[in-house]
């Protein structure tokens, strides 16, 4: 079933019950959407689309950040027959330019916060964007676009009824550019279905749940775990802002079930409750059965540390890629706390392998490349045939990961293929050694990065963010690491700095390399 398709038959079936809050306490700002709101505005947005001369196979871009708008505007999209290509609210004007020429987009589709990059690049865009919709203060909006929702609501919300297969073509997701250029990954209408029975089926969720979303709408862990709400008419909070006071606030007073939680999120949880600036006796959280975390290593001591405050939290660990239509491809499943640390194992229909360099299997316990096969395999990078070769083999996609299989089936990711650093000929896999540092009491955060050395090639350097209020030496990490790692594996260089990450909390590493290049030069010759 099309999921334009699901979203009509929720409007049937759950017409006037509550489909999305949006909250933004901050403000004190609350405003939710009724089912039949929702598929009614989204299809004002196919009619308004269609009268603006877009047709099936035209893409159109949706550059905003998380609102109660959004939504309706990508089903109204999609609705119309034409492909959504969610952007990154991080990208320059340039990369915007970039991905919307790739893209060879008819419509724009932006928030206030966009209004400058846009304005920047629109002579070069307008070549083949000719609608631009602005979602935001009627006051600032910008002379060239239309106003939203004004441009929607004299049409009738009826499905224009454009025919789709579930084969067709439906969105265009650009990777995060975390080793490289966005590249734009085209998904069918049968890839976002089968993220809807993948979710439910990992999480089991009933018409009683409510799902906060926290995560960027553009990037598909968000979307595609709120997914699993949506097959079933569940409800949904988008929240605006991640302090770890409102959130709990919110779980609480929206009687919140699910929260999927990025790293960075879930430690400043845990680090306000230490504290005392959150007291969790002040809330209702009974309610709060699944915490689950994905986009990026997840540190196993971490999530005991969680299950001491949160001991009746179900939680799971959900691996996956643009490139597989989000999470789940790899998950640990509910249930399997002994094995925390691991991502898992294959998701529902879906099957790994881990292979060398030349795609063959490796011997169980031995790191290599992981490769997945599932319903969620992206169909290309969009107009970008050498680098689809790269990573597709019949229907095989290889994830750029290092992993390796336990003896109990269980899968363990070691690191990204161009993350891995060679110091002295010897492979260092950063995340482990992440994984040792996040352990400490006194670090916040820690990313490992290599950075040149004369003598060995690499050296592993480690940028460590301490907690507030703690203090720590390079001579408590040295000592730190020293009774846990093999010599090699010891970071030969510290730096307390914050550690930067992504809107999806991956670790920003090539930033990291750039910014501290220079500092190579300094400490060569006594490496």
């Amino acid at each position: 079933m099309l999921i334009t398709e699901i979203l009509a038959r929720n409007a049937r079936m759950y017409g006037d019950e509550t489909a999305l809050i949006e909250r933004e306490p901050a403000k004190n700002h609350r405003v939710e959407i009724s089912w039949r709101e929702f598929d009614d505005r989204a299809n004002q947005v196919a009619q308004a689309l269609i009268a603006r001369g877009i047709r099936k196979g035209d893409t159109v871009v949706e550059l905003m950040t998380n609102c109660i708008e959004w939504l309706p505007i990508y089903f109204g999209i999609l609705r119309a027959g034409a492909w959504v290509a969610p952007l990154n609210f991080r990208f320059d004007a340039a990369t915007i330019r970039q991905c919307v020429e790739t893209a060879e987009a008819k419509a724009l589709i932006f928030g206030p916060e966009f209004i400058e990059r846009i304005e920047a690049i629109r002579s070069d865009i307008s070549k083949t964007v000719h609608t631009f919709w602005f979602v935001g203060d009627p006051a600032i909006r910008p002379s060239f676009a239309e106003q939203y929702p004004d441009v929607v609501i004299p049409y009738q919300p009826k499905d224009p009824e454009i025919p789709l297969q579930i084969t067709d073509d439906a969105a265009l997701y650009f990777t995060s550019g975390t080793t490289g250029a966005p590249k734009a990954t085209l998904l069918t209408h049968r890839n976002l279905e089968f993220s809807c029975i993948l979710e439910n089926h990992h999480h089991r969720q009933t018409h009683e749940d409510n799902f906060l979303c926290l995560p960027p709408l553009y990037h598909t862990g968000a979307k595609m775990h709120w997914f699993g709400n949506f097959i079933v008419g569940a409800r949904a909070v988008i929240m605006k802002g991640v302090e770890p006071r409102q959130i709990i606030q919110v779980i609480s007073e929206e009687k919140v079930t699910i929260v999927w939680l990025l790293v960075p999120w879930a430690l400043d949880i845990l680090f306000a409750i230490e504290s005392g600036d959150v007291k969790l006796k002040n809330y209702s959280l009974n309610q709060w059965r699944l915490m689950h975390i994905g986009a990026q290593p997840v540190p196993s001591s971490l999530i005991r540390e969680w299950m001491k405050v949160f001991p009746w939290h179900e939680y799971d660990t959900n691996y996956g890629l643009t490139e597989s239509t989000g999470p789940g491809c790899v998950h640990l499943g509910i249930g399997n706390m002994h094995k925390v640390g691991a991502i898992g194992r294959p998701g529902f229909d879906w099957e790994f392998r881990i292979v060398d360099g030349s795609r063959n299997p490796v011997k169980q316990g031995c790191p290599g490349e992981l490769m997945i096969k599932g319903p969620g395999v992206m169909k290309s990078y969009y107009r970008n045939p050498e680098a689809t070769r790269d990573v597709l083999t019949d229907g095989w996609l290889l994830t750029g990961d290092i992993a390796r299989q336990d003896e109990d089936g269980f899968i363990w990711l070691v690191d990204r293929k161009k993350d891995v650093i060679i110091t002295g000929g010897e492979n260092i896999y950063p995340v482990e050694v992440e994984d040792v540092l996040q352990a400490h009491p006194a670090i916040q955060d820690a990313a490992v990065i290599g950075l040149p050395s004369l003598r060995l090639g690499e050296i592993a350097t480690a940028i460590i963010q301490v907690k507030p209020d703690h203090h720590l030496t390079k001579d408590d990490v040295a000592e730190f690491c020293t009774a846990r790692l093999p010599r090699y594996k010891r970071p030969r260089k510290i730096i307390f700095a914050p550690v930067p990450r992504n809107p999806t909390g991956k670790i920003e590493k090539p930033k990291l390399r750039k910014e501290y290049a220079g500092m190579a030069e300094s400490f060569r010759l006594d490496q």
